[in-house]
């Protein structure tokens, strides 16, 4: 069973930035998505970015610009940047690898 455990969520005003780190219990294959989803109150869970070897990263276009993904298999995390936040990125951000899912950290963006 695949453990994912994030941090890094918090409280940021408009315009600033964070970044979301995942550590995976097991090890991660790199042909295997791993990457980030979100979930806003009464939506459903999105895509933000996700990666594996081979391809270039994904994006939502909401994000596309402002985030980064990157990964680090020998190290089995994934790590988001986020920067230029907008209150309407305010989300529980999930991460995802395979068909495992973290508990979740909470992000929101306000003055």
């Amino acid at each position: 069973q695949v453990r994912l455990v994030e941090s890094g969520g918090g409280l940021v005003q408009p315009g600033g930035s964070l970044t979301l780190s995942c550590v995976s219990s097991e090890r991660t294959g790199s042909l295997v998505p791993m990457g980030w989803y979100r979930q806003a109150p009464g939506e459903q869970r999105a895509l933000v970015a996700s990666m594996r070897s081979g391809r270039d990263p994904t994006y939502a276009d909401s994000v596309r610009g402002r985030f980064t993904i990157s990964r680090d298999n020998a190290k089995r995390t994934v790590t988001l940047e986020m920067r230029d936040l907008k209150p309407e990125d305010t989300a529980v951000y999930f991460c995802k690898y395979a068909d495992f899912w973290g508990s979740g950290t909470q992000v929101t963006v306000s003055s």
